[in-house]
């Protein structure tokens, strides 16, 4: 394929275009703009360079000119994203601005399911990223720990985020593949389960079902996640 060295590279680090010829007919932009769009739509498995290049309109072995592995045009994708997010003024309450960093997070991933799959350590110094991890890094300047503390605690609410989401997501997929509705399907489930529970053999969970017998809010344990990952590192007096 044109342009695919031997050698580990980043993407970034490379010129727009490789290879001679006429002015580029497209930007790292536009073609991250069409991945998007094909995963939006269909999912991450609809992107291929193949379908990249219709979407375009140029030949795939053109685009290979641009993108050399496919791994890069997923860093494009998850560049493109990060450029999403909202980088307001810090307030000086750190716990404040990082829940809406949560938040934000979430929503940015309910809006392109296909985020939570390509999640990545190895994804997260694009340009958009590291605008991002700074912006961050910003909204914790009141905090009183180290640069390395304060990145485990980014990384750590970022894990949290996409857990909760990918687990959203796959429930809601689910749903969307039964052939009865949901509140059937949880109907059924709850009384097979009170069932079991009412034998005896389960007298812990019987005592956490009476204390509590529901509904989850799920809004409510999500807020709850959020604030126990940033108790774990507000320093104690």
């Amino acid at each position: 394929m044109a342009g695919r060295g031997a050698e580990p590279e980043v993407i970034w680090a490379r010129p727009e275009r490789t290879g001679r010829g006429p002015k580029p007919a497209y930007r790292r932009g536009d073609i991250a703009a069409a991945a998007v769009r094909l995963a939006d739509a269909g999912g991450l498995d609809a992107v291929s360079m193949r379908h990249v290049a219709a979407e375009l309109g140029c030949g795939t072995m053109s685009l290979y000119n641009y993108v050399p592995r496919k791994e890069d045009l997923y860093e494009l994708m998850v560049d493109a994203v990060s450029g999403e997010h909202e980088l307001w003024e810090p307030t000086g309450d750190w716990r404040a601005d990082m829940l809406h960093v949560g938040h934000q997070t979430r929503a940015l991933m309910r809006g392109h399911p296909w985020l939570p799959r390509l999640m990545s350590g190895i994804y997260g110094f694009s340009p958009n990223a590291l605008r991002y991890l700074e912006h961050c890094l910003a909204c914790l300047d009141p905090l009183e720990v180290s640069y390395g503390t304060k990145m485990e605690l980014v990384a750590m609410l970022n894990a949290v985020v996409t857990m909760y989401v990918a687990n959203e997501l796959a429930v809601a997929e689910r749903t969307r593949s039964l052939p009865w509705s949901e509140e059937q399907e949880t109907a059924v489930r709850v009384a097979y389960l009170g069932s079991r529970v009412a034998t005896g053999a389960y007298p812990r969970l019987a005592a956490c079902f009476t204390e509590d017998a529901g509904p989850v809010d799920p809004e409510a344990v999500f807020e709850r996640a959020l604030g126990r990952v940033l108790d774990g590192f507000t320093p104690r007096g």
